[in-house]
């Protein structure tokens, strides 16, 4: 059985293809690809709870991999573009919570959200009818 599994695991290595397949420079990029599409799926979310040190934690932690996927050999692209788009949806994060906090975005999302509101409450109110009857039940 073991002289088996040796012959599959050697005719698996032989192929460059699968070789790279059953490799952890495949496999490490693959489970890590969770990050970048939750940050992406996270930039149609209110910037409102946008956390500012974890977006600025990304970033970093995105660059230095970066780097790292290129200083390995064999350079490992896959890994190098899963942080490459973690890094383009940290930053766009870090620049939405920058708006929302520090530029204003706050502010006027909350005064064209009372405006819209008002404008709403306006449309509610509806002049009173001349020669309504209202039928008082007797008890």
């Amino acid at each position: 059985m073991a002289s088996a599994i040796a012959a599959l695991n050697a005719k698996i290595r032989s192929h460059p293809v699968l070789n790279y397949v059953c490799s952890t420079h495949f496999w490490g990029p693959v489970s890590n690809f969770g990050i970048p599409v939750a940050a992406v799926m996270d930039t149609k979310k209110d910037p409102e709870i946008i956390s500012g040190k974890m977006t600025g934690a990304l970033v970093v932690y995105s660059a230095v991999f970066m780097r790292y996927a290129l200083a390995v050999t064999p350079k490992n692209y896959l890994l190098f573009g899963c942080h490459f788009v973690n890094e383009c949806a940290q930053l766009t994060q870090g620049y939405r919570y920058v708006n929302w906090w520090h530029y204003g975005g706050r502010e006027k999302a909350l005064a064209e959200r009372a405006k819209s509101e008002a404008k709403a409450g306006q449309a509610m109110i509806t002049p009173p009818q001349k020669n309504r009857r209202v039928d008082i039940p007797e008890n």
